[in-house]
Formats: C-alpha cells, sequence, structure tokens
C-alpha cells in the first residue's frame, strides 16, 4: 500500500507490538481490546494471534510486510502452552496476513472470534457437542485485511453466525462482520439474525468477580448458541 508524497510512494515497514484485551486484575487502564480501534484506520494493518503458530508465523510475516502492522498480543496467552506443528517449527514457516483459519469444523453453527475469545469459542463448542450441537470456529487472526470470504464460505453451510470478542460492542469487530454479512451474498443463507457475544458496554471492573463478568465466557457463547438453534 504505502503512502504516497507528491506522486512518490513510500513504504513504511515497521511493526508495533503491545499487550492487547483483557489481562488479570489490572482494570480499566490496562485491560482494554483495541482491535477495532486500530482496524478503523486506512493504511494500517492489524494482526491478533490466538496460539504459538499464530503468533510465530503472523509476526514474522508482519516483519516482512512493506507496511505498518499493529500486532496485538493478550497478556493471559503468554503463559498458555500450545502445541506446535512441525510444520510451524520450520525457520520458514510464514502465516499470509489476512486470511483466517477454521480451528473446528462444524455444521449448525459458525463461531467467529480472534486472541483470547477462540479458546472461549473452543471451550464452549467443546462442551455444546456433548448435546449434538455442532460448531464451526474460525480464528479470525488477521483484524485488518479481515478475512471475510472464509466466514462467508462457513456461513453457507452452517446457517447461523456468532461472534465472539472481549471489545466494547459499539463499533466492534462483531458489528463489523455482522454488517459485512448483511451486504454479503451469504446473507441469504442465515437462518437467524447475526449475534454478537462482547464485552459489557462498561469500563473494565477492578475486582475479579466484576471482571469475568465484563468480558465473554464459554457459559455466555453457550447460551447464545442454544437461544439461536431453540436447543
Amino acid at each position: 500500500m504505502g503512502v504516497e508524497f507528491d506522486h512518490v510512494k513510500v513504504n513504511v515497514p515497521v511493526v508495533f507490538r503491545g499487550p492487547n484485551g483483557a489481562a488479570a486484575g489490572v482494570a480499566a487502564q490496562h485491560s482494554q481490546c483495541f482491535g477495532a480501534w486500530y482496524s478503523h484506520c486506512p493504511g494500517l494493518k492489524v494482526i491478533s494471534p490466538y496460539s504459538s503458530e499464530d503468533a510465530k508465523g503472523l509476526l514474522k510475516a508482519a516483519i516482512r510486510d512493506p507496511d505498518p502492522v499493529i500486532c496485538l498480543e493478550n497478556e493471559i496467552l503468554y503463559g498458555v502452552a500450545f502445541e506446535m506443528s512441525s510444520e510451524a517449527q520450520s525457520k520458514e514457516f510464514l502465516i499470509p496476513l489476512g486470511k483466517a483459519k477454521v480451528e473446528r469444523e462444524g455444521s449448525h453453527v459458525t463461531l467467529v472470534a480472534h486472541s483470547k475469545a477462540v479458546q472461549t469459542c473452543l471451550d464452549a463448542a467443546e462442551e455444546l457437542s456433548k448435546s449434538h450441537i455442532d460448531c464451526e470456529v474460525i480464528n479470525l487472526r488477521s483484524l485488518r485485511p479481515l478475512d471475510f470470504s472464509t466466514i462467508a464460505t462457513s456461513v453457507k453451510k452452517t446457517h447461523n453466525l456468532v461472534t465472539v470478542e472481549q471489545g466494547w460492542p459499539q463499533c466492534g469487530i462483531g458489528a463489523e462482520i455482522a454488517a459485512r454479512a448483511h451486504e454479503d451474498e451469504c446473507f441469504y443463507h442465515l437462518d437467524h439474525p447475526v449475534v454478537r457475544v462482547t464485552g459489557a458496554d462498561v469500563p473494565m471492573p477492578y475486582t475479579k468477580t466484576l471482571e469475568l463478568n465484563a468480558i465473554p465466557q464459554a457459559a455466555d457463547v453457550i447460551e447464545c448458541v442454544r437461544q439461536i438453534l431453540n436447543r
């Protein structure tokens, strides 16, 4: 993309890394999700890794990118161990920016998330499977560019779409996905309006009990899916 000055294109190859989303007991000063904020800016690319493979592949791709990239990392995930495939352990391993990953295939409902909310969706999907509800879980990986084609393909299969994020509801990533779903041909495949599961529309509380109530939990996703499917 680059920036043009007097018709001269200048690339800005820089990567900004930083903590993002809810941490643990650090209140409103440090527990905010800036995914939607940065994704609003033309010229910026925004990545939000979930797993170790995501972090390695996306960061390496970001460093090689000629444009500015924001890398948003959830602090809680720093201490989580993930398995890495032999492919991901290769020095040449890269993940293209703007390409989502289907973490779990399903046929009844599509759950879309990024960063730590992906684990929330996977936990919910595992519990729902006990009731024979089959969830497809999509890990966005990149927020801008946003891989909507992967979402649309999934929606045409499941006919239901739920977005899950720790960020606030107004003008959030889920709101953007919902808008695109209603503008896209996949809208005609939906059996139910798009539903968003988000963080509470409040500054992040300090106490643990309130903090847990302010960010989406697997139980919230489960309740939402059951309501959509009337099960």
